[in-house]
C-alpha cells in the first residue's frame, strides 16, 4: 500500500497518485514569534477576545474576534528614523529558535514530512512593522529604507532556515498574502524591485537542500503564478475560488506546480451539505484530474463540524485515481458551478 508520504510526492510530481489528499502530511516546527507571540509565549493562538499583547518584534496586537487572528495596532518602524535604533530579534536566540528543536524531538510519525513554518514571509511582516499605508508610501518616497528593512528581515528568515535545515527539514510553508479580491497588493514591477531579490535569497537556500516549498497567498494571484513557478514554489495555496480564474491557474500550472485549496469557504461555512458535496466534487474534477492537487477549503474559518465532515467524506469517496493516473469521474461528472 502506498504510504502517505509517497502518495503526496506523487501528487507533487503529477505521477499517478492513488488518491487526493487534504494536504502534505507534516510534522510542524515553528520558532517563537512565528505566530505573533511575544517572548512570554503569548500570541494569536492562546489569547482571548479583547486581549492585547506585544510580539518579539515590538508590534502591538489586539484580538477582536474569536477564531480570527489578532490585528496589529502599533508599528515600531512607522518612522523611517526608527530603523537606525531598532533592535532586531536574533534567529539564534535560544528563546526564539529553541521551540524548533523541541518540536523536532517530538516527531513520532515518520510517514510525515518534517515541516518548517515561515509565517509572514516578507511583505506581510513589513506592513506590520511599518503600517501598510506607510510601507506603500515609502516604496516611492524612501525606497532605500524599504530595501534595508527587507534585507534585515530576510536575514532573520535565513537564520531560521538554517536551523530548520540543520534538523533535516523536508518541507517548508510560507505565508505571504499578495492579493486582494481583484488584483495584487503591489504590482509585478514593485515585486521585482523590492521583493524578488529577497525571496530568492531564502528560496535558493531551500532549493539547494532539496526542500519542498509551499506558499500560501490569499486573493487574486493569477498574474504572478508564472513568477512563483520560476521561484521554485512546489505548492500554491489556497487558490481562492472567488478571487481567481481557477481554470486559468490550472492550465498554467499543470505538470509544473501543485495546487492546494480551491473549495469555496463560504459554501463550506453556510452549506447545505448537498451543496458542499457538489462543490468538493467540482474542484476535484477541475483541479485534480491528473494529480497535482490537494483538496481543501480556500480559507480556514470556524466551520460547522458536519460541513467539514461532508467535504472530507466526499474526498475519501470520490478522490481516487485509476491505473492510468486519471481521476475516476464516476459520480463527479455532474458537478457544476
Amino acid at each position: 500500500m502506498t504510504t502517505r508520504r509517497e502518495n503526496a510526492l506523487r501528487i507533487l510530481r503529477f505521477d499517478k497518485p492513488d488518491y487526493i489528499m487534504a494536504g502534505l502530511p507534516g510534522h510542524w516546527m515553528a520558532y517563537l514569534g512565528c505566530n505573533h507571540e511575544g517572548y512570554d509565549g503569548i500570541g494569536d493562538n492562546n489569547v482571548p477576545v479583547n486581549a492585547s499583547w506585544t510580539d518579539i518584534w515590538g508590534i502591538g496586537w489586539e484580538k477582536k474576534q474569536a477564531g480570527i487572528m489578532g490585528y496589529p495596532v502599533w508599528h515600531p518602524l512607522a518612522e523611517v528614523e526608527s530603523l537606525t535604533s531598532y533592535r532586531w530579534p536574533s534567529p539564534d536566540d535560544e528563546r526564539i529558535c529553541g521551540p524548533i528543536y523541541t518540536a523536532a524531538e517530538t516527531r513520532s510519525d515518520m510517514d510525515t514530512f518534517l515541516t518548517g513554518s515561515h509565517r509572514n514571509l516578507l511583505l506581510e511582516k513589513a506592513e506590520k512593522l511599518v503600517g501598510m499605508e506607510n510601507l506603500l508610501t515609502y516604496m516611492y518616497t524612501e525606497p532605500n529604507f524599504v530595501k534595508e528593512l527587507f534585507r534585515r528581515y530576510m536575514d532573520f528568515q535565513i537564520g531560521i532556515a538554517k536551523h530548520y535545515i540543520r534538523l533535516g527539514v523536508e518541507a517548508v510553508h510560507f505565508s505571504e498574502d499578495l492579493g486582494t479580491q481583484h488584483s495584487l497588493i503591489v504590482g509585478p514591477e514593485i515585486m521585482e524591485e523590492f521583493l524578488l531579490p529577497e525571496y530568492e535569497r531564502l528560496l535558493h537556500l531551500y532549493r539547494e537542500n532539496g526542500v519542498i516549498l509551499s506558499l500560501h497567498s490569499c486573493g487574486n494571484v493569477e498574474r504572478i503564478v508564472p513568477l512563483l513557478m520560476t521561484l521554485g514554489i512546489d505548492v500554491l495555496n489556497p487558490v481562492q475560488a472567488t478571487a481567481n480564474d481557477l481554470d486559468s491557474i490550472r492550465a498554467m500550472t499543470r505538470g509544473k506546480m501543485a495546487l492546494h485549496g480551491g473549495v469555496r469557504s463560504d459554501i463550506v461555512l453556510n452549506g447545505p451539505v448537498e451543496r458542499i458535496v457538489e462543490e468538493t466534487k467540482r474542484r476535484m474534477m477541475q483541479l485534480g484530474r491528473a494529480g497535482g492537487y490537494f483538496c481543501s477549503v480556500d480559507q480556514h474559518l470556524d466551520f460547522p463540524s458536519a460541513h467539514v465532515d461532508a467535504m472530507e467524506r466526499t474526498v475519501r469517496e470520490f478522490g481516487h485515481y485509476n491505473a492510468d493516473g486519471e481521476l475516476s469521474m464516476q459520480g463527479i461528472e455532474g458537478a457544476r458551478e
